[in-house]
């Protein structure tokens, strides 16, 4: 099952006193970027975000999944708890690079 529009505008909306928000539509499912870094994939209505070292003590009793069948493990972030949901975000951003740019020609 994909994302509804309502889902994605809402974590959109929660997210967007951190910066800039979008989202990109992939497969079905979306990718959602803070000031230009990805931060968050949706699926199913549900957020994921990555296993990274810097989550692990806010994020231990957190649920895990796979937001779609060959990915690794993440965090299912609850989107309902705003503050701690841009909390999370903000750690995980901060721990995040910039991707790289693409080579022209």
């Amino acid at each position: 099952m994909a994302c509804d529009a309502r889902f994605i505008a809402s974590v959109c909306e929660a997210l967007s006193p951190l910066g800039a928000v979008r989202f990109r539509k992939m497969m079905g499912d979306y990718v959602i970027y803070l000031d230009e870094k990805c931060v968050a994939t949706a699926c199913d209505n549900l957020l994921y975000v990555k296993m990274l070292p810097c989550l692990g003590d806010v994020m231990r009793n957190a649920e895990t999944g796979k937001p779609y069948e060959g990915a690794k493990d993440c965090y299912v972030l609850d989107i309902s708890d705003e503050s701690f949901a841009r909390r999370v975000v903000s750690l995980l951003w901060e721990n995040l690079p910039f991707p790289k740019r693409k080579a022209k020609g």
